[in-house]
């Protein structure tokens, strides 16, 4: 999320207004979960905050469904005499709230420094060789590793300067296949005529064979 616009340096009245809403929100979390029990409403409450002024409380939930809380709404405004907003929010944003630690020992990405969400696919897992796991490629938000995007541009730029897998290449040691490749290592695996298997830098590379011309349908055809 942006960065609220700063309005002045806080003064000794701000900061001892701040703690008091960080007292009420607390009490505010406590009176919205027992509503949300009383209403058997199917959402969990994540957060409440007051703006700046006390004008304003506003919840974030989540939830599977979309869920109806104009009565609840309307039993907190009641409650509170102010005006009261809820917000949904997916589980990226949940864990974001929430905070914790990495599979990597430390604190999440999310809750420490990135601002915003950029979204991951299962194509940067698989350019990056990793193992197609959920287990292993999900966060504690249960999504694809926001840290998957770290490193993606590098890998994307370096497979485009590696042979592929399958293509033939012309070696000091003779022709050989391309079996893997590595573009962290900047090395590919390949399987020389004589069956045997040899790692090589780019750089032993002599020539690469172009690769086979993909033949579309209307090609097939004739």
């Amino acid at each position: 999320e942006p960065l609220k616009p700063v309005v002045r340096k806080a003064e000794g009245a701000d900061i001892e207004r701040a703690g008091e809403f960080e007292q009420k929100e607390q009490e505010a979390m406590e009176i919205c979960a027992e509503l949300i029990a009383k209403l058997n409403l199917p959402m969990k409450l994540i957060s409440a905050e007051y703006n700046f002024d006390g004008s304003r409380l506003t919840y974030s939930f989540s939830a599977e469904e979309r869920v109806d809380f104009r009565q609840l709404v309307r039993e907190l405004t009641s409650r509170f005499k102010i005006r009261v907003e809820l917000r949904q929010i997916g589980p990226r944003d949940e864990t974001k709230l929430i905070g914790g630690f990495g599979r990597c020992g430390r604190l999440l990405c999310c809750a420490n420094f990135l601002g915003e969400l950029a979204p991951v696919s299962i194509r940067m897992a698989k350019e990056q060789g990793l193992p197609l796991n959920p287990m292993k490629i999900s966060g504690c938000c249960g999504r694809l590793l926001c840290c998957l995007n770290y490193e993606n541009e590098f890998y994307r730029e370096m497979r485009g300067k590696l042979p592929k897998e399958g293509q033939r290449i012309s070696t000091r040691m003779g022709e050989a296949k391309v079996i893997a490749v590595n573009p962290l290592k900047e090395v590919v695996i390949a399987e020389l005529e004589s069956q045997a298997t040899v790692e090589l830098p780019v750089s032993e590379i002599v020539s690469v064979e172009s690769a086979p011309h993909r033949r579309t349908r209307k090609q097939n055809k004739k």
